[in-house]
C-alpha cells in the first residue's frame, strides 16, 4: 500500500486542452491531449519543449485559470485529493490561499498598496500575526535585494525586474506546499537569478512540490529534479 507521504501533491490524468475561437466560426485549437503527470513533495518538475507546446497552458490548467477540455487535475489539499475540473470557485480560491502558490513573470499591481503590505498579505490571510508577517516580509525583500526605500511604495512604477522580485517575495514568503513557476526569473539579472534558485532549493528541502518553466538554461539545470517533455502530448483540435 502506498504511504501517505508518497502521495503526489499534483496528479494530472488524461488532461486535454482545446481553445475554441468563437469569433472564427468556432474553430478549435488543440494544445495537448491525454497528458499524465505526477509531482510529489521535494520535486521540481521542469517542463521541457519548444515555445508553443503548451507549457504555460499546462501550468494555468493546474492553477485553475483554464478550464480543462478533458481529464482531471487533482491537488492534495487538506489531506484529500481535489479535482479542480469539478471544484467550486470557493474551493479553488481556498486551495490558492492555503496550498498552491503561483509565480509568473508579471505582477498584478494593486494601486496604493505598499510593497511591504503586498508581501505580507499571503501570511496575514493565513492567520500569521501582523508582527511576524512584517518581519518575514522584510527578510524576504532584503534577501531579494529590493531597496528598503521601495518597501513603503506601491510597485506600479518599479522596473520589470523589481516587480518580478516583489512577485517572487509574495509567493516564497508563504512556504506553499505547491508552487507553480512560470518564468519567475525572466526579468532578473544573474545575481538575482541565483537568489531565486536558492529559494527554490530551500523550498524543495522543506517539501514543496513544484512545476516550473525556465528559459534560462542555467536556472533550469539548477532548479530541476527532473524534466517533463510536453511535446509528445501535443495534439490537433
Amino acid at each position: 500500500m502506498t504511504k501517505k507521504l508518497d502521495r503526489p501533491m499534483i496528479k494530472v490524468e488524461g488532461l486535454t486542452k482545446r481553445f475554441t475561437l468563437h469569433q472564427h466560426g468556432g474553430a478549435r485549437i488543440g494544445v495537448f491531449g491525454g497528458l499524465d503527470l505526477e509531482v510529489k513533495k521535494g520535486e521540481c518538475v521542469v517542463l521541457a519543449g519548444a515555445s508553443g507546446m503548451g507549457k504555460s497552458t499546462l501550468i494555468r490548467c493546474v492553477y485553475g485559470n483554464y478550464l480543462t477540455s478533458g481529464g482531471s487535475v487533482k491537488i492534495l489539499h487538506d489531506g484529500a485529493e481535489v479535482d479542480l475540473a469539478g471544484a467550486t470557485p470557493q474551493t479553488i480560491l481556498d486551495i490558492r490561499r492555503r496550498t498552491m502558490g503561483y509565480v509568473s513573470q508579471f505582477l498584478r499591481v494593486i494601486p496604493r498598496v505598499s510593497t511591504l503590505q503586498l508581501v505580507m498579505e499571503p501570511l496575514l490571510e493565513n492567520g500569521v500575526s501582523a508582527e511576524e508577517a512584517e518581519a518575514r516580509a522584510r527578510t524576504m525583500l532584503a534577501s531579494l535585494k529590493l531597496p528598503e526605500a521601495h518597501w513603503s511604495l506601491p510597485p506600479a512604477t518599479f522596473s520589470g525586474g523589481e516587480q518580478q522580485r516583489v512577485n517572487i517575495a509574495r509567493s516564497f514568503v508563504r512556504e506553499y506546499p505547491i508552487l507553480l513557476l512560470d518564468e519567475p526569473t525572466a526579468s532578473l539579472d544573474a545575481a538575482n537569478r541565483g537568489i531565486v534558485v536558492d529559494l527554490i532549493k530551500a523550498a524543495l528541502t522543506k517539501g514543496s512540490a513544484m512545476i516550473g518553466i525556465f528559459h534560462d538554461e542555467a536556472v533550469r539545470a539548477a532548479a530541476a529534479t527532473r524534466f517533463f517533455e510536453i511535446e509528445s502530448y501535443k495534439t490537433a483540435a
